[in-house]
Order: C-alpha cells, then structure tokens, then sequence
C-alpha cells in the first residue's frame, strides 16, 4: 500500500508498510535507506517505534499552495503502559518551487521523557563514489567522499545544530551532478547525524529533533530542495537566498552603515595576548609537576610596550583581544570579573595600555564570558543557575577557574551591563569585545519557574548581550560563528576548518570547503590562523583563499586546545608583519564582496581557487605553498 500526490515537478510517495518516503524529482528518484524505521528515542535508551501506534492514518490533500501526505500517528505503549502521545506528520511539495516540506507537529502532550525524535529519515546514499559526497557545515565546512578513507561518526557536541557542529543548520549530498540540501527551519531543537564507515561504501545523514524542556512543543519542519547539475556550491547559494528571506542577512555594509568602526577593522592585524592565567587546584589544565605555570601575571605596561612595538614597525591597523585582564585570571570567577588585575597594574595600568591604543590608532576588545557560571563567584547563587528538566543544576570543572555550572543566559544581559558600565567610569576605552562561547556552543534550555528558558530564548538572550554592546558602539564577537547570530555579530575568533583545531597527525573527517564563506562572507570578518605546520599546509594561504583577516600574533589561553599547539617554526616578527600585510591587502579588496565560487583545479584538492563579487580570484598550490591573486577577465 502507497500513497502518491505530485505538484511542482515532483513527485513523493509514501510506502505505508515501512513509512518510508520516496521522492521523484527532475527526473531522479531519492528515497530513504530500506533499513531506516522512524523511531522515537527514550530517555531510558529504548527506542519506540512510529509503527508501534495502535493507530496509523494516511491521507492526501491539497490546498493553495501545495499537495501532500498526511500521517497521524496515536495510541503509544511505553513499556506496557499507554500513553496520550499522537503527533501528525505532513510532507507535502510547494508547487511554486518544488520544495518539499517535512513536518512533525505535536497534537497530543505526554510526559513521555524522550531523547529525540529520528525523522524524518536518511536518504539511501550506498555507492562507493568518490563522486558521492555529503556537504556538512562542521565548523567552516567539509566534504565527505563515500570512499572517504576515514571513519566519520562522532560530531562535536553530539551534532547539535547552533554550535560548532553546524555553524548554518542545513546538510546535502550530491550524486555526480544531483542533489538535495536540507534545511532545518527550527535548528535551536534539532541536531544531525552522520555515519560513514572506513572507506565507505556510504554516507548516511539525518535530523533528529530534540525536546524543548521535556515536550515535542511545537511544529518541527526541515525543508528539501532538490536540483540538478549542482555541487556544493549551489547548495550554498540556495541556503545565501533563504537566509536572506528569513532575515538572518545583514552585510558588512550594512553593518558599517550603523558603525563606521566595520571599516576601522577591516584589514587589521589580529593579535591576542593575555594578563594573569590562574589555575585551580579543580582544573583539569592544573600543572602538578610545574607549578609556577598556574600563577602567571603579565603587567599592563608589558603588553602596552608590545604595541607601541608594533607601531613602530610600521603596522598601522591593530585589534588587541586581551584576555585575563580580570583581577580573578583567564576563565575565573565569571560573571564577577571585576576589578582589573591589582598585579598587573590595576585600573590605572589597564587605562594607560587603552589609551595608547587610541593614540597609536589601534582598536581594543576584551574577553569576557557570560555561560560559565563560577561556583567561587562573590555572586554566585544557584538560583540563577542553569535548571534541566529533572531540576538539577549541572556541576563540572575543566576549565582554569575549577567548579562551575552554567548561568542561565536570561541573566547574562544584566551582567553584561553591570560589567561595561564599570570599565566606562574607568575610562577603559573599547571599540570591540568579545563574549565567549555564545556562538559556539549549543543553547542552553533552563526549568526554572522564575526564569524558565527555551533554547530560542537562550540565543535571543544572547544576541541582546551583543546588542547591548553594539548600542554603546561596541563591535560585538564571540568565538565562532553561527548563523543564528548573523544580525549581530561583526567579527569571531576564529570560523576555521575543522581540522586546524585537532593535532597535526589526527585524522581527518572530510576534505575542507569553505561553505560558510560562501554563503555569509561579505557579512563577517572572520580572522585566520597564519601557522605554517612542518610538512603540511601553511595556513596563510587559506586565509587568503577565504579573503579574510589574519592574526599577527595569537598566545592560546590553553596548550594544545583550540588550535593552539606547540610549533616547531616561530615567526620572526618582522616576517610575520610581512605576512600579515599579504593577507590584510587582499582582505581590503574583498571584505565586502559575496565569495561567489570555490573549487578545486585537475580534481586535486590540495589545489583550489575562490571567486569574489568583484573579478578577484585567489588560486592557491598546497603542493608547494604557492599562491595567485588575479582579475577575473
């Protein structure tokens, strides 16, 4: 038994025995892999199966817009116990663009504690091709061959959409010159999955939604578009114009209009540096066999000699990131930052480094963080802690300043504030800041009656921090990018390929695109690492082929954690200003412009070229190191 509606060029039928949906579409058949059943995963770990429903009901419909399948699923036992679960699904096709839409809407609560929900389901994608590759946006974005030689299935954050793991929430895969891309359209509640096995022969992705404190809440929908003779860069494109009618676009112009400090960082150099590292006794980066290095102190004055160093080496556009100006030390004792560091100089010594960096021309931003909630914190208070849907308050220690738990991101904006508004009667001059974490990890969802929290609110609560700031003529940043956060934010720490933040020696998940870049370029500056890794690439040349900013100098807060590992190379200072100037020259030029095109020269992908909106091309030679920046004829 099926059921089969078409409109717009495509067709979709639904297989009622397995509840598999195929699609025809530009003359191509998609449908989901034979062995997939959608399926509701418990918190206990068992899985419920959609078949499991005492009653199934399908039907079609059409309406003004578009025809479809209508599926109504209720009647659950839950380990012999029923339910008041029912939830319908809808898949149905827009007949003005061949979309098809799969929708998961709840219509019955239950306190069913689930994990997630599997569907709507994972395409068959089983031939070893290397012509076969799923698009995935981890981090700045990979490509992952069906004969890729690598085991690809674990995913930073366990594949949660609005982190790391997916700075745009949508996937694709392209078959020799056909494809889809898969849009989530309520990604803050969503996550993916990907299993690729060594070698191959394939590359299952799929959506799971995730509840939204305990409920199913809300209608769910991840929309397919699917189009012929493409490749990754079209499905970019198609995502750059969905942005931009769901109102996430905002170009550096735009951004510029309302601040004319955009212009100011624009070519740049990047350089981050620090005041006092503290680590607890609780951290995990406590150093037992070297104690001395868990009490570090660097005077204001030092890093105000480093700049006027840099001035007179002829660098005349700078952005200071300084962190550990807080009297507690780098990651401690957050939100209660204050005062600056009484060993490094304290207020006084703080206001002198910004007041050179206003006569030396230079910008200044802070790090400051707003998640990680200190339990050592002179205002720490539980009741405003993160609360899960079982009422229980998180507790770890990792990072330097040992136990924390997560504040609730409602109150991160009064922090915010209280925090600036001291630095303002300082005299602490800012022209960027940058709030840690915000646009890297997943949002935070909090029970709380007094502050209860969706993950939607988390984000918004975390873009009026970024609002505050821009309002007080801030540039806003934080450490990645995420494009939920695209209104707002300016600049990032970083946006880089997945493996720049793993050793030189790991594996890796995929071939690296710039599918970010393609779709958001001309709406961020997005600084590069300019490492230069003894048998491998030398990273300049990919902030070149990204058109974007480059560090000058970069000190990581932590060894071996985010990119920063021990080279065996060191720039001399002179070189690296050379280097800088290279990339700073080029990112001028194209800031502004929309990447129009990436691709790889003879099917090498150690040789690949970008295209800007305005005819420059950047070629670069992984072979040797080499690179070409020309016109467009």
């Amino acid at each position: 038994m099926s059921k089969q509606v078409s409109a717009g060029g495509v067709t979709i039928l639904l297989e009622e025995d397995s509840l598999c949906f195929f699609v025809e579409a530009n003359g191509k058949t998609w449908r989901w892999a034979a062995d997939y059943r959608p399926y509701i995963l418990l918190e206990d770990g068992s899985r419920l199966l959609f078949s499991q429903a005492e009653s199934i009901r399908h039907s079609t419909f059409e309406n003004g817009i578009g025809k479809g399948i209508c599926s109504s699923y209720e009647g659950f036992l839950v380990h012999g116990s029923p339910t008041k679960l029912a939830f319908d699904t809808l898949v149905w096709v827009e007949t003005a663009t061949g979309d098809v839409r799969f929708e998961l809407i709840p219509m019955k609560e239950d306190d069913l504690a689930f994990r997630a929900f599997y569907w709507p389901g994972h395409m068959e994608f089983d031939e070893k091709n290397s012509k076969w590759y799923s698009v995935l946006n981890v981090l700045q974005g990979l490509l992952l061959p069906n004969t890729w030689e690598n085991e690809v299935n674990k995913l930073g954050f366990d594949g949660q959409m609005c982190s790391s793991s997916a700075y745009m929430p949508w996937f694709g895969q392209i078959r020799g010159r056909e494809g889809y891309i898969a849009i989530c359209q309520q990604p803050w509640d969503a996550a993916f999955q990907v299993d690729h096995p060594a070698h191959g022969p394939y590359t299952h992705v799929g959506v799971r939604f995730l509840p939204s404190l305990g409920k199913l809440a809300y209608r769910r929908v991840v929309r397919y578009t699917f189009l012929r003779d493409c490749d990754y860069n079209t499905l970019c494109k198609v995502y750059r114009l969905y942005a931009k009618e769901t109102g996430l676009f905002t170009t550096l112009a735009e951004k510029a209009a309302k601040n004319p400090l955009v212009d100011k960082l624009i070519g740049a150099a990047f350089v981050h540096k620090g005041i006092k590292t503290h680590q607890s006794l609780d951290s995990m980066f406590y150093d037992r066999e070297h104690p001395e290095n868990n009490e570090v102190v660097i005077p204001f004055s030092h890093r105000e000699k480093e700049i006027r160093h840099y001035k007179e080496k002829g660098v005349d556009k700078l952005y200071l990131h300084l962190d550990g100006w807080g009297d507690p030390g780098y990651d401690n004792q957050h939100p209660d930052y204050l005062p600056a560091c009484r060993e490094a100089g304290g207020w006084e010594g703080m206001k002198s480094l910004s007041d050179a960096m206003e006569e030396c021309g230079y910008m200044f931003g802070l790090h400051d963080q707003y998640r990680d909630y200190y339990m050592d914190a002179a205002t720490f208070d539980e009741e405003y802690a993160i609360h899960n849907v079982q009422g229980q308050i998180p507790k770890f220690a990792r990072w330097a300043g040992g136990w924390q738990s997560y504040l609730c991101a409602s109150q991160a904006p009064y922090y915010v504030k209280r925090n600036f508004e001291e630095l303002f009667r300082h005299g602490i001059h800012l022209e960027g800041t940058y709030l840690d974490v915000f646009t890297c990890n997943e949002g935070d969802e909090c029970s709380h009656p007094h502050h209860r929290m969706t993950r939607k609110e988390c984000f918004e609560y975390r873009a009026a921090c970024f609002e505050y700031l821009s309002s007080r003529n801030i540039l806003p940043s934080s450490e990645e990018v995420s494009d939920w956060s695209m209104k707002s934010l300016v600049f990032c720490h970083y946006g880089p390929y997945d493996f720049m933040l793993a050793g030189p020696d790991a594996p890796r998940k995929g071939i690296p695109v710039p599918l970010f870049n393609l779709v958001y370029h001309d709406c961020l500056i997005l600084p590069w690492p300019m490492d230069r890794i003894p048998g491998q690439e030398d990273y300049m040349l990919y902030a070149l082929l990204n058109g974007g900013a480059a560090y000058l100098d970069k000190d990581g807060a932590y060894p071996n954690v985010d990119g920063a590992f021990d080279a065996s190379y060191e720039e001399k200072l002179d070189e690296a200003v050379d280097r800088y100037r290279r990339v700073a020259s080029l990112q001028e030029r194209v800031a502004k412009c929309e990447m129009v095109k990436h691709e790889f020269l003879d099917g090498d992908w150690m040789k690949q070229r970008t295209t800007f909106s305005n005819g420059t091309v950047v070629s670069v030679n992984f072979h040797d190191q080499s690179y070409q920046i020309t016109d467009e004829d």
